[in-house]
């Protein structure tokens, strides 16, 4: 394989992604990347100086392709179409979630990591929040659960690529979400 010229740092964050996805962070070495990318060894450390450097800036090169608010946005009233494109995104990609989640599991055991995944984890969190408050419903532990429900779907799509499986489920969370906001919006005094 061979990389155009001007595109060797992103083919480098994208070889970084595949060999995380493929072998868990322990695979992450200088030499998987450039040999993943096609290119030298020497240009991995010219571009990213550091394994950490490396690493963060695969990681916030995965968050830019897979949490852009259009992912969770709703396509219409209510809370239609919440979440509908996240299928599409893990099943066009699923090597950037997998990715993400062994970054999680590695965080376990390497607590220099905590830090950096709490970020990704809020971050998410707060797209979440930011649809349901559209919606009526600004209440960070309904978010949360909203959040932990979608992190859960999505590890499920990644690992056994049921999108159909995932369909539903969404499905199914948009309507208690509809249900759950009708009730409240309806217990609240009218000005």
């Amino acid at each position: 394989m061979r990389v155009a010229y001007g595109t060797g740092r992103q083919a480098l964050l994208e070889a970084a992604i595949r060999v995380v996805a493929a072998e868990g962070l322990r695979g992450l070495t200088y030499r998987s990347v450039a040999a993943e990318a096609g290119v030298s060894h020497a240009s991995v450390r010219y571009h990213f100086g550091d394994w950490s450097t490396m690493l963060e800036e695969a990681l916030t090169y995965c968050l830019d392709r897979s949490a852009a608010d259009s992912v969770l946005a709703s396509t219409g009233p209510d809370f239609a179409g919440f979440a509908e494109a996240l299928v599409e995104v893990v099943s066009r990609d699923p090597d950037v979630q997998a990715f993400q989640y062994e970054l999680h599991l590695e965080a376990r055991r390497r607590p220099e990591l905590r830090r950096l995944m709490a970020r990704v984890n809020e971050s998410y969190r707060e797209l979440v929040l930011r649809e349901l408050a559209r919606n009526g419903l600004d209440d960070p532990d309904l978010a949360e659960t909203v959040y932990m429900t979608l992190d859960g779907l999505v590890l499920h799509q990644t690992v056994f690529g049921d999108a159909a499986r995932t369909s539903r489920a969404l499905a199914a969370l948009r309507d208690l979400l509809s249900t759950f906001a009708t009730e409240r919006n309806a217990e609240r005094p009218s000005a």
